[in-house]
């Protein structure tokens, strides 16, 4: 089989990504309070790649900007990760654990790397990359979690209370 090739997001067909994304987490994925706290955000594009192989998509990474609004009325920039997709028949190839690396890396050159957070696996995103709990403990979000996989890296992320949400407001309906 041939390495993957890796490529931008934004120049991968959106409707492809979208049905990688149902297949991989299914067609309800919107209701979940990941989808919630970035909003209607365009992803970051220097961060957010797919994996194309043969001319097919088979995983797609996108990072978003956010704000931790602190109750302190502070409002502090944070980046995202997530979702990170990959062909359900492919999830065992190391694809993912690729995009992540490359994601990370592309957040280095962008001086984003050390804002980090993702609602992921503890253990995975703990051993492989960093990640932990442990400036997490007092953030809010506008839906539930487990408070366990609510990860962050990065020593500009902070340590206070506050709410997770879009970098930018949400438009009205009817606007």
């Amino acid at each position: 089989m041939p390495a993957p090739a890796f490529v931008p997001l934004a120049t991968v067909d959106h409707a492809a990504v979208e049905a990688l994304l149902d297949r991989a987490f299914g067609p309800d994925r919107h209701r979940r309070t990941a989808y919630k706290v970035r909003g209607s955000a365009l992803p970051i594009a220097a961060l957010s790649l797919a994996a194309v192989e043969g001319g097919a998509l088979i995983g797609t990474i996108q990072c978003w900007p956010i704000l931790l609004h602190g109750d302190d009325g502070a409002a502090h920039p944070l980046v995202m990760i997530g979702p990170v997709a990959v062909e359900p028949g492919r999830q065992r190839d190391g694809i993912g654990r690729q995009l992540m690396r490359r994601a990370l890396d592309a957040a280095q050159a962008e001086g984003l790397d050390d804002v980090l957070m993702l609602i992921g696996d503890p253990e995975y995103y703990g051993r492989f990359f960093a990640f932990d709990a442990s400036r997490t403990a007092d953030w809010r979000l506008p839906g539930p979690v487990e408070r366990h996989r609510l990860l962050s890296r990065g020593d500009r992320v902070p340590a206070i209370a506050g709410l997770l949400g879009p970098a930018i407001p949400a438009i009205p309906a009817g606007a």
